[in-house]
């Protein structure tokens, strides 16, 4: 399990007539960051937020599934797909978690992970600001304690974050399975 410092939680709602009157499904953001920090960071990251006691899948952009442990490299990669798949066609709901090293975690209802790095996204944040909203998924509503659809730097991230789950999901490549470290006394 992930270590946060504390928990903001967006509730999710969807107009039924808004999401009728929608043509696109699953509802996708129109945003595709061209910035985003490598995988290895991410893998870093993952890894000490999860004790290094969970196998991981990295997603092209970034995107981390927790694996059940003993899976071959093509269940793993399965696993994953289906995991991703799953928060894709559902509502993808997320919970972005401050973590203590002042990163921010997205989580999901299903074992996957999207990592904001502070460090690399505070001199991109002019460019946050301005295309957080890009970030919503089509007709989507998120409640904020700001109102609706109105966020913070840490919203605004999350949108940011979450944007590459969307890109991850639309076109599916594992691109890393890390295995953790066994301790030899088991």
């Amino acid at each position: 399990m992930l270590k946060p410092v504390c928990a903001a939680i967006f509730l999710v709602l969807g107009s039924a007539n808004a999401m009728a009157q929608s043509d696109v499904f699953p509802p996708v953001p129109t945003w595709q960051p061209e910035f985003r920090v490598d995988n290895d960071i991410v893998l870093e990251r993952m890894r000490f937020y999860t004790d290094e006691a969970r196998d991981l899948a990295i997603f092209t952009n970034g995107t981390a599934v927790l694996l059940p442990d003993g899976l071959s490299d093509e269940d793993a990669i399965a696993y994953a797909n289906e995991v991703l798949s799953r928060i894709y066609n559902a509502h993808p709901d997320m919970n972005p978690m401050p973590m203590n090293d002042g990163n921010l975690v997205i989580a999901y209802n299903h074992p996957a992970y999207n990592v904001v790095i502070a460090s690399f996204i505070e001199p991109r944040m002019d460019e946050v600001r301005v295309r957080h909203l890009d970030g919503l998924a089509t007709d989507e509503l998120l409640m904020t304690p700001l109102g609706a659809n109105v966020f913070d730097d840490l919203g605004m991230m999350a949108l940011y974050g979450r944007s590459f789950m969307f890109m991850d999901a639309q076109d599916p490549r594992v691109e890393i399975i890390h295995r953790h470290a066994v301790d030899d006394a088991e």
